[in-house]
């Protein structure tokens, strides 16, 4: 179902939704608002997914065990020395 609204567009959005009716990549100024809103429905969807998402990450490894500073230096390089070793890189 459509509903009628009234909206109030710059200059210069009006002609690049003009263009775009022009070129013939949509039917009516009508469609390029249409679409417009629905590219930002859909972002904003995306970014609230990706923030409850960071979100549940940050809280679960909240609750995980940490390591030293020592510790992770000693992981990282024998992660890195792992890796040189597997490339056939020197030391």
């Amino acid at each position: 179902m459509s509903v009628k609204a009234s909206v109030s567009i710059t200059e210069q959005q009006n002609a690049f939704a003009r263009e775009m009716v022009t070129k013939g990549r949509y039917s009516s100024i009508s469609a390029v608002v249409q679409q417009g809103i629905d590219m930002l429905r859909e972002e904003t969807i995306t970014a609230d997914l990706d923030k409850d998402a960071l979100r549940t990450l940050l809280m679960r490894r909240l609750e995980g065990p940490f390591i030293s500073m020592e510790e992770a230096r000693k992981q990282t390089e024998q992660m890195i020395a792992e890796k040189k070793k597997f490339y056939g890189l020197p030391d």
